[in-house]
């Protein structure tokens, strides 16, 4: 059973390593004014509404460093939400992947593997601020099936050209960066393995407080998880059409920001 005691388990494992499952409140900070998104039969004010998805606050040197909301029937995060606090880049280290009980497994990206996808990482190291915040992404239940030369170039544009809005819009009171920010994806219909599903769309989005002009912003993009895919298939879109495509694929009433940031 994927529950509580899976901190236990990880402890005798990996005793760095707690993936706790717990309710969102009890590591808030990662969301927007502190409330995590509604999505109608997953999550409605920071709890699970249904067995299948299981609310973690990942922990890593006793600290929560970010949440992920876990799909255990698909093996795959719906989301991760984090926080971007500094302008500098920490270096990534070497790939140490950390297993944990039911969920996607090391072996998977290994065996049958023609497509040659790679583990990765909601919560990119890019977007870290400090060398153990980096450590604690290399989790699996922070990580979806991708083309290794989708993640490493389509991907990876993403992630800096958020980087980079961020640092130039997201500041808060004393003029250091801060933004919150949520990256998920959409189940496909294939699966590696036979195990861990490998998914159709990833997408992420930021808001943040503009203090120069006194305004809550965001920004959001998505694309086709493919190997063949490229820059002209990147959307990048405002944050109500963001939810009108997720609306429409995952059920609707969906809610990313508790309506506290500017969907235009």
């Amino acid at each position: 059973m994927f529950n509580t005691s899976i901190s236990v388990l990880l402890l005798l494992v990996f005793p760095a390593v707690i993936s706790e499952v717990v309710d969102f409140s009890k590591c808030s900070e990662f969301f927007f004014e502190g409330k995590s998104p509604n999505i109608t039969g997953m999550l409605v004010k920071s709890q699970s509404q249904n067995n299948q998805y299981k609310t973690i606050c990942q922990k890593y040197k006793n600290a929560y460093r970010f949440a992920t909301l876990y799909d255990t029937t698909n093996r795959i995060p719906v989301f991760s939400a984090y926080t971007v606090t500094v302008d500098k880049e920490i270096k990534r280290p070497e790939n140490t992947w950390m297993n944990e009980p039911q969920q996607a497994r090391k072996q998977d990206y290994m065996i049958n593997n023609a497509h040659n996808y790679i583990p990765g990482a909601l919560f990119p190291t890019s977007h870290t601020a400090d060398k153990y915040t980096v450590l604690s992404t290399f989790t699996l239940t922070n990580s979806v099936p991708q083309n290794n030369r989708f993640k490493e170039s389509i991907w990876n544009l993403v992630e800096t050209e958020m980087k980079t809005n961020m640092d130039s819009y997201c500041h808060d009171n004393n003029k250091k960066t801060l933004s919150y920010v949520l990256t998920g994806v959409i189940p496909g219909d294939q699966q590696l393995n036979e195990r861990v599903n490998i998914p159709s769309h990833v997408w992420t989005a930021f808001c943040c407080f503009y203090s120069s002009a006194n305004v809550c912003v965001s920004k959001t993009y998505y694309t086709t998880n493919q190997r063949h895919n490229n820059v002209i298939n990147i959307r990048l879109m405002n944050l109500g059409d963001l939810e009108t495509f997720l609306n429409e694929r995952l059920g609707g009433g969906i809610n990313l920001f508790d309506g506290k940031c500017s969907k235009k």
